[in-house]
């Protein structure tokens, strides 16, 4: 991407607060949430908190190595210093592949939200639709990109407080709903409604919904002060595990959980039962721009993680050569022919897209988590409560992993992510192998012996 200026302004941990919300909020919570209600009901809160503590205990982790040793590659560079070469380079790519499919999912769900007002319009020409746009943004380069991230941000946070104040003079009566009146006994028997194995699969898509925390990681170094990490993420995340709480409390609240579906947000379903004609149009325009957000949140990302990857030299060399255009040519090329893949899959299999590539999506992010927290123990000398912590963040990852083997609709998406994994490990392998034999090719040649 276009270099940075060198006198770049630091950041108030409140500022880096609030990025960390507006990246983090997007489809994983305005779709992903309705994954999680459609298969353990009005428990989708408890299996939010849970993630909100899993998330919460690999940030605390992320920030005080970020607070102890600053570095611009973040959990990338961790790995690297922890376990060697082969690490920042798995780390780096398993972070690529994650947001890749973290790309695709938001460019189906972005479809889905537009058939909303077009659904006879097929999921991928709104996918290509999109994907163009996206790369516009792409295109200004870092300066267009930060401007219109930050109007975005505004955006989707209003959108989210807008439903809060509706759905919470719903509860009240102030609106009428649609043959359903607010029922709190109701709402309690059907609490447990997926049982212990939809609590199980659902927690993915919870922590899905909280994927985000890295970017806070990469811009610590960019604080006025350091030590001022945790604390940025804990207000962070304080703040944004209330608003989803009090939003999908609300939402269950007001309508029957049977009545939610994957191919809406549940948000708007929860408008769409009361006499408000325009809101729930307002409110999906308002997601659209949120999901959109996070879309060319996530095609920077690539394409940047590949530039850095080209540079450290875990990546073809010519992924990092610079161009006319404000980002490297031949990585843009790369992030490009992933959005054609998106496009592709959503035209292949339009019904069930968007969870699988979720789930994909979910499984690629938390497993470069858990290499953090496995990283986290070589560079910061632990407590034994915070090896307690780690423990206990390592114990929810897994439980959120295994759950996608008993669910048959998540289970492809495992299988996705695995494949990613093997793709990885099959390269890192025959790079190994090649280095190995140019190292061993240096070393048999014998120097000729000098005569006097």
């Amino acid at each position: 991407m276009s270099g940075k200026s060198s006198k770049e302004a630091k950041l108030a941990w409140w500022q880096l607060s609030m990025i960390g919300i507006g990246c983090i909020i997007g489809t994983g919570f305005f779709l992903g949430s309705a994954l999680a209600i459609t298969k353990t009901g009005p428990s989708a809160l408890i299996v939010f908190a849970l993630a909100a503590l899993g998330t919460y205990l690999v940030f605390d982790a992320l920030a005080k190595m970020a607070a102890k040793d600053p570095q611009k590659g973040s959990f990338r560079s961790y790995a690297k210093k922890a376990y060697g070469k082969w690490a920042g380079f798995s780390s780096g790519w398993v972070y690529w592949g994650s947001e890749l499919l973290i790309m695709g999912s938001q460019l189906t769900a972005l479809s889905l939200f537009s058939t909303f007002w077009f659904p006879d319009i097929p999921l991928w020409i709104f996918a290509a639709g999109f994907a163009v746009l996206g790369l516009g943004v792409v295109l200004t380069g870092t300066k267009g990109f930060e401007k219109m991230e930050n109007i975005f941000a505004i955006v989707k946070v209003a959108a989210i407080f807008m439903f809060l104040v509706l759905a919470t003079l719903a509860v009240f009566g102030v609106f009428k709903g649609l043959g359903h009146d607010v029922n709190v006994t109701n709402t309690m028997d059907h609490f447990f409604a997926g049982r212990f194995m939809g609590l199980w699969t659902a927690l993915i898509y919870a922590f899905y919904a909280f994927g985000g925390i890295e970017i806070m990681g990469i811009m610590a170094p960019r604080l006025k002060n350091k030590e001022d990490a945790p604390k940025a993420g804990k207000i962070m995340l304080l703040l944004l595990t209330t608003i989803y709480l009090l939003a999908i409390g609300l939402a269950v609240l007001l309508v029957p959980y049977k009545d939610f579906t994957t191919k809406e947000s549940p948000f708007v379903t929860t408008l769409d039962h009361y006499n408000l004609p325009l809101v729930p149009h307002l409110f999906n325009g308002a997601m659209i721009i949120a999901g959109f957000s996070t879309m060319c949140a996530s095609l920077f990302a690539v394409t940047s993680m590949i530039v850095t990857l080209s540079k450290d030299g875990d990546a073809p060399k010519v992924l990092s050569k610079a161009g006319k255009l404000k980002v490297p040519h031949f990585a843009l090329g790369l992030t490009v022919l992933g959005l054609i893949s998106s496009i592709i899959l959503s035209f292949a299999m339009p019904d069930r897209i968007y969870e699988y590539l979720t789930t994909a999506a979910g499984l690629m992010l938390i497993y470069n988590w858990l290499f953090l927290m496995f990283s986290y123990k070589h560079i910061i000398k632990l407590t034994k409560f915070e090896q307690v912590k780690r423990f206990g963040a390592i114990a929810l990852i897994v439980i959120a992993v295994s759950g996608t083997l008993f669910d048959h609709m998540a289970r492809p998406g495992f299988f996705i992510s695995i494949l990613f994994l093997a793709i990885i490990g099959i390269i890192l392998m025959l790079r190994n192998a090649i280095g190995g034999k140019k190292k061993k090719k240096k070393s048999t040649k014998v120097p000729r012996p000098r005569f006097q």
